[in-house]
């Protein structure tokens, strides 16, 4: 089966038909955000970021950049493990009407009982290959809480094309993550 194409940002309607184990490549406009940023999220519910985020794709990442001249180039890109973000990621998704999230290792039950009331997904992008990874983001557009946060925790707004992702939590509460831990351990009373 040939790979989704998706642009960003999305409707509701096209992440739902979304489904685990979906081969899915992003189109658009993605926003990086890590640990400092989705507490700031939380805290101070900025209004500046709803129609940023709206439709879009959050990504559990903390590039690598460089400046040449005026310009941004992001030299890797790889995603951070997106447990971390547990705490936080149902809020941020309901509050900002974000349409997934990126990043590796996938998440617990409060996000996917978020994903599944606001209509997103999880996107599983593949760690280690950051630099991979960076040859998809064809535009820094803009960066934003860069001298408050540093570069790996700020607002990093990337137009990107041909990202690959493969959606490991849907929109109707099914994970592979949680599918994979249950299968292994049921493997491991059997070895027992």
């Amino acid at each position: 089966m040939a790979a989704i194409k998706l642009e960003l940002p999305a409707t509701e309607e096209q992440i739902r038909s979304l489904r685990i184990g979906d081969e899915v490549r992003l189109y658009g406009t993605v926003v990086t955000a890590r640990d400092v940023a989705h507490k700031f999220m939380v805290e101070e519910k900025p209004e500046f970021l709803k129609p940023l985020l709206k439709g879009t794709v959050i990504y559990h990442c903390g590039p690598i950049v460089k400046k040449v001249g005026d310009e941004w180039t992001i030299v890797a890109a790889g995603p951070t493990t997106s447990s971390r973000e547990e705490p936080y990621q149902a809020e941020v998704i309901e509050t900002y009407g974000v349409a997934g999230v990126i990043g590796k290792a996938g998440m617990g039950e409060k996000t996917s009982a978020g994903l599944k009331k606001s209509g997103a997904v999880y996107f599983h992008a593949v760690g280690g290959a950051g630099a991979l990874l960076a040859r998809c983001v064809k535009k820094v557009k803009d960066v934003l809480k860069l001298e408050e946060f540093g570069s790996p925790e700020a607002f990093w707004v990337m137009e990107v094309e041909d990202f690959p992702t493969i959606v490991t939590m849907d929109s109707h509460g099914d994970s592979l993550h949680r599918k994979v831990l249950e299968d292994s351990e049921a493997k491991l009373k059997q070895l027992l």
